[in-house]
């Protein structure tokens, strides 16, 4: 499983799941994680409902701010 530091922690919510409904919720927050690769290409990788991480397209998502606490509750409940 990947850990990242708290205060690198970064979240996106969730505005678009067409074509990946199984893997995506609307609405539900996802752990970001960092491929520059991935973003130079338009894309992002997140921890998906399968727990694991895989690349989708990044307007799928809008970047959301947490304060630590959140992330941490976050981070722990994944």
């Amino acid at each position: 499983m990947y850990k990242m530091d708290i205060h690198k922690a970064k979240f996106v919510v969730c505005i678009n799941n067409e074509g990946y409904q199984a893997s995506l919720e609307l609405h539900k927050l996802y752990q970001v994680i960092p491929d520059k690769d991935v973003e130079d290409d338009g894309d992002i990788r997140i921890i998906d409902e399968s727990g694991e991480d895989y690349i989708y397209p990044a307007f799928y998502f809008k970047k959301v701010s947490l304060t630590k606490d959140v992330k941490l509750l976050l981070m722990k409940a994944s």
